[in-house]
């Protein structure tokens, strides 16, 4: 086993009455990761909820207080965007960002009852909102010209042939798909985008969370086009306690113990399987990763943050990880020069 690349998942929690304070703690937590040697600081995509409804905006300005770390978003549901606007909105992040963002993307409809027919005119319930989608995001990021090539527009001070502006090379390299079933992983595969598991899946055969994610980076590699190799990164929840406040550790005790039902067997219709949550000491948590066949089959592992915490408890479970955790896993931070 050998991690060669380690991220943090954050969820950028805010108060309904102070939403700047939340957001600027997370902005701080993704320098301060950057600082620990982290290499890529990702955060979570909510709409209608006290988190981040516009992850092009905070990776933008999460590129004006980093350098080097990866700037992530796990996942924008794509089928409430537009994928031309939202391609324009992150080759504009890309390039603020030096070539840093990374775009995880899902085709959830999360909220359908109550945004459906705010983001779109007409019956909504007829497009595709799925796969195709998709494609057709990752497709703009290529920058195509548009028109024939006599195709031009004019623009004060400039005429040229009709893009996607700005374009970001490279950035169609570095979209990502999360991955849940056996049939998405087969289309991140088949699409050659980087793949995405989480701490949740469906039980497709199986009620074992592992043997299921398995079968999913099985099917992934099976249908990867030949001398196609994109990333794969593996997450999990982990809550280090070695330099953790006795308030803290028992806080980090009570999440555990409220999410130890969902754990036991398969949940709702879709038989969804949820991971173990690791809280414990980093020696604990070690002996249960070196043994996790799953991590065993990757070498990019995102540490996903619980929702619950505060910033102070994000900020020291980080460094946990780095300090104690990921130094086990065969980890070498990034060595960040002034």
């Amino acid at each position: 086993m050998s991690i060669g690349s380690l991220a943090i998942l954050v969820p950028g929690n805010f108060e309904d009455d102070d939403p700047a304070a939340g957001l600027e703690s997370t902005l701080e937590l993704f320098a301060t990761a950057e600082r620990l040697g982290v290499d890529g600081a990702w955060v979570r995509h909510r709409h209608l909820e006290h988190g981040i409804g516009s992850a092009a905006v905070f990776l933008a300005a999460a590129s004006q207080r980093t350098r080097s770390i990866e700037l992530g978003v796990a996942v924008v549901p794509i089928g409430w965007e537009s994928p031309f606007r939202l391609a324009e909105d992150f080759s504009l992040a890309d390039v603020l960002s030096g070539g840093r963002v990374q775009v995880g993307l899902s085709t959830g409809t999360p909220h359908a009852d109550l945004l459906g027919d705010l983001v779109f005119d007409g019956d909504w319930r007829s497009f595709d909102l799925g796969y195709g989608r998709v494609t057709r995001f990752v497709e703009n990021l290529r920058g195509s010209f548009l028109g024939d090539a006599d195709t031009v527009i004019a623009s004060p001070g400039n005429v040229q042939r009709p893009r996607l502006q700005p374009y970001a090379p490279g950035l169609a390299d570095r979209v990502w798909y999360g991955a849940g079933s056996l049939r998405s992983a087969e289309f991140a595969g088949r699409s050659g985008l980087n793949l995405l598991i989480g701490n949740l899946t469906s039980g497709e055969g199986t009620d074992d969370y592992g043997t299921a994610q398995r079968n999913q980076l099985l099917a992934y590699r099976a249908a990867l086009p030949d001398g196609v190799e994109p990333r794969v990164a593996w997450g999990r929840c982990l809550v280090p306690t070695d330099s953790a406040d006795r308030a803290s550790r028992e806080r980090y005790a009570s999440w555990r113990d409220s999410r130890l039902a969902r754990q036991t067997a398969p949940q709702g219709p879709r038989r969804t399987l949820f991971s173990a949550d690791l809280v414990g000491t980093s020696e604990q948590i070690v002996e249960q990763l070196v043994h996790d066949a799953t991590l065993a089959e990757v070498d990019e592992f995102r540490i996903e943050l619980p929702y619950e915490f505060a910033a102070d408890e994000y900020e020291q479970i980080v460094t946990d990880v780095v300090e104690h955790v990921a130094p086990e896993l065969g980890w070498v931070p990034t060595v960040v020069t002034a």
